[in-house]
């Protein structure tokens, strides 16, 4: 079995939203505990897991605890060890209570809290809606941002999707399609790019990291007939990164990008928007799909998708994902400590 690190601290996996499907999936991946997953801890109510997983039919025991350090290995063996939320959750699988955001927000503060303190390896959060931050008067458009702010981090944080056969990173996120054009800038590509070999260094254990920089418009602009972004805007941003030593090309146009006699050229690509990033990689590997904040203090993964209220408690929630961020997070964590340590 994979360890966190070379402490055997386990990971922090946070509840994520109560009425969907973040319960089913760590309690699936507890199961397959022996499928080389890293010890975790839970931060959750223990009697509403355990309800839960007897409403599913899953023998999973629940070990509540009162401090990360007693979530070792030899515990993790034989029970999930749930860390227990001060805030209540009211909501269950395939109902919302809106209620629930306290609990939300506190599940993610004490997982980053627990990692910056050295008692947890690395923070793994499942999925939230973001209306659960809005709701405590947080103004971030997702997890990403959240953790930023919790972190304090002065380096600017990025997203990175990872798959085992793609990663890919977003320059824009969660924005309209329309207004793409206008917040892309060479300023903000050369900011994303920098930012992801640096952690590609630091995380991936990638000494030299190749980017490929796609375009924005069709055929990468075709010379200025279809979108001049590649011209002014994407091609600058290039030639500062290769000035600065980077090893980028591009821009690649994005139709071209992700066969896979193209993917064995680059480490990452870096891409305009983001369904530009997402879609191959959801459409190559859904399952095995992993969201990661770079640049931050702590490694954080989660699961690639969403909350899935639709199908929550009914049995049907595949933790492939989570088990893939579960794995990725104890890699990255020891990458990272023999990084530093170096």
């Amino acid at each position: 079995m994979a360890s966190a690190d070379s402490l055997n601290r386990p990971l922090a996996l946070t509840c994520g939203e109560p009425a969907g499907i973040g319960a089913e999936i760590a309690l699936k991946a507890w199961a397959r505990r022996d499928a080389g997953l890293p010890p975790f801890l839970m931060l959750d109510q223990p009697a509403r897991l355990a309800r839960i997983a007897q409403d599913l039919g899953l023998s999973v025991p629940i070990a509540p605890i009162a401090q990360a350090a007693e979530a070792d290995a030899a515990l993790f063996a034989q029970a999930l060890p749930v860390l227990a939320l001060e805030a209540p959750i009211k909501g269950t699988p395939g109902h919302i209570d809106e209620g629930d955001a306290a609990a939300i927000v506190e599940a993610i503060t004490r997982a980053v809290r627990l990692t910056q303190a050295g008692d947890t390896a690395a923070v793994v959060t499942n999925p939230i809606r973001k209306q659960s931050l809005k709701a405590m008067g947080l103004n971030h458009p997702g997890h990403t941002e959240f953790l930023a702010e919790l972190a304090g981090a002065d380096a600017r944080s990025v997203m990175l999707l990872a798959s085992p056969r793609l990663r890919v990173v977003p320059v824009t996120v969660h924005v309209a399609l329309a207004a793409v054009p206008r917040l892309l800038t060479a300023d903000e590509i050369v900011a994303v790019t920098e930012a992801t070999a640096r952690a590609l260094r630091l995380d991936f254990g990638i000494a030299a990291p190749r980017l490929a920089i796609l375009g924005l418009n069709p055929h990468a602009g075709e010379s200025g007939l279809l979108g001049r972004e590649e011209i002014e805007i994407i091609a600058p941003a290039i030639a500062r990164l290769k000035a600065a030593g980077l090893d980028v090309f591009g821009p690649v146009p994005p139709d071209a990008a992700f066969h896979a006699g193209a993917r064995n050229h680059y480490d990452a690509a870096i891409c305009m928007y983001h369904d530009q990033a997402l879609l191959p990689l959801k459409t190559l590997d859904f399952d095995e799909g992993v969201n990661v904040t770079l640049n931050l203090p702590f490694v954080r993964t989660s699961p690639d998708h969403g909350t899935a209220i639709d199908i929550a408690g009914q049995g049907k929630a595949n933790p492939q994902s989570l088990m893939a961020a579960l794995r990725l997070a104890g890699a990255m964590a020891d990458t990272r400590r023999r990084a530093q340590a170096s």
